[in-house]
């Protein structure tokens, strides 16, 4: 996987770094959308010169040159996602987890359009509320 990171880095006007490959090698292998702090705590013991500026600026310019999304929850929470094939976001409330929702109206979502006059280039949607698990949770807890 390397490698093809490697190409990718390189087929995007990026020049692969050691700390850009470990930085783009977390997004792919934590499919967890970490924050700027939790790539930085990732990879802080196997990376001596890392910090998190440069985990920062890394991120960001992933996601400018669309090998990762960016994903602002709100002014306090901004994750990130190595995954960049059409799909939604679900953030949920209690636990803080965010989750990927892969349907078929993601991929029309994905496509280039005009609305309303406007050219749209982008497109991110997610959803708010609590998650299946933390349901699951609050139902065991009531049926005792």
């Amino acid at each position: 996987m390397e490698m093809e990171v490697y190409q990718q880095l390189l087929a995007n006007g990026i020049r692969p770094s050691a700390q850009r490959l470990a930085i783009m090698n977390y997004l792919l292998t934590h499919r967890t959308h970490p924050t700027v702090d939790e790539v930085y705590q990732g990879l802080c013991n196997e990376i001596k010169t890392l910090s998190r500026t440069t985990v920062y600026n890394t991120l960001r310019m992933f996601a400018e040159k669309k090998l990762a999304q960016m994903i602002t929850i709100n002014e306090h929470h901004v994750c990130y996602d190595g995954c960049t094939n059409p799909h939604k976001h679900f953030y949920c409330n209690r636990c803080g987890h965010v989750f990927d929702i892969f349907d078929e109206t993601s991929e029309k979502h994905s496509v280039s359009q005009n609305i309303d006059g406007h050219h749209i280039i982008e497109t991110q949607i997610y959803y708010r509320g609590v998650c299946k698990y933390c349901l699951s949770k609050e139902l065991l807890e009531c049926g005792n």
